[in-house]
């Protein structure tokens, strides 16, 4: 059985690298009691792949990561189980069951949106959501091309993120309760960035605190960072770039609705047929076929 568990990063864990937070779910794996597969051979691990690694210093409400289990509790008893051997700063929120022939989340990562806000201490991006707003238009709508240079390992590559970047907009944080009145895909998910997941800050619940939404091209073949778009909008503007003064949480990880999540012939033509008929209804109730589903949506709660 695969099982596909959503799990938040925030406060001093979002120091802590890939790495060692996969070796940290192998042994909350254990202690909580989840009956995991292991692969065969003279050193057997335990069968888990990650969606889209989190860069250190990064935080989040929207990771995931894909296992294989021999037998399963119920959604709840295992979000129960596994969230009594966290430690503080991270919490699991989902856990479902997806099809036998399902392809693993790292192939199926299309997009991640982000909420990015400067820290105490640091110059702002602007003095007001407005004049961000207006920053954000002038940079991200009125341009055709938007081309930097992109520094690898081995050489130096020039792009276009204009096709990359595929949402950019100004919010206020301190009105991240009053999502009904922003137009994002997910704002169950930003109204969960007022609780525990964004870094506390009394600036953020007391004053009016200009923060950037994006949503971007992430995956194995086009993948970009949001630190490339921040620098990118930075030198645009001709605003000092501070890494270290800009706060990055990842909201959510996407998949393209009309990408096939299974494997299989017969299993593929049984998920068009789904695609069509919720197209359809789409355009019957008179709204768009959504372009992306959060990965989570992909699977299947447990009933107990």
């Amino acid at each position: 059985m695969n099982i596909r568990i959503k799990f938040q990063k925030y406060g001093v864990m979002k120091f802590i690298g890939h790495l060692d937070m996969m070796r940290y779910f192998q042994k909350a794996i254990r202690r909580a009691g989840i009956d995991i597969a292991y692969s065969e051979g003279y050193s057997p691990h335990q069968i888990m792949s990650f969606a889209a690694p989190l860069g250190v210093g990064v935080t989040s409400d929207g990771e995931y990561f894909d296992i294989e289990v021999k037998s399963s509790k119920s959604s709840q008893d295992a979000i129960e189980a596994l969230n009594q051997t966290m430690v503080e700063g991270i919490r699991v929120l989902e856990y479902k069951r997806l099809p036998d022939t399902a392809k693993t989340a790292m192939s199926l990562v299309s997009a991640a949106s982000y909420l990015v806000y400067v820290k105490s201490g640091y110059e702002a991006l602007a003095a007001s959501i407005e004049e961000l707003q207006a920053k954000v238009e002038a940079f991200y709508q009125e341009q055709d091309e938007i081309n930097i240079v992109k520094q690898t390992k081995k050489q130096e590559i020039n792009m276009n993120l204009k096709p990359l970047i595929y949402e950019m907009k100004a919010l206020n944080l301190k009105d991240l309760q009053h999502l009904h009145e922003v137009q994002v895909e997910n704002p169950e998910i930003l109204a969960s960035c007022c609780s525990q997941s964004l870094e506390q800050d009394e600036t953020i619940h007391s004053l009016s605190v200009p923060a950037l939404y994006l949503k971007v091209c992430t995956g194995s073949a086009d993948n970009v960072k949001p630190e490339l778009v921040l620098e990118a909008f930075c030198q645009f503007h001709g605003l000092s770039y501070e890494p270290f003064g800009l706060q990055i949480h990842r909201l959510e990880v996407y998949a393209k609705s009309d990408e096939i999540p299974v494997k299989g012939e017969k299993e593929r033509q049984q998920y068009q047929q789904f695609l069509d008929h919720w197209k359809k209804k789409c355009l019957q109730q008179g709204r768009p076929f959504p372009v992306f589903l959060t990965l989570g949506e992909l699977g299947e709660e447990i009933e107990g």
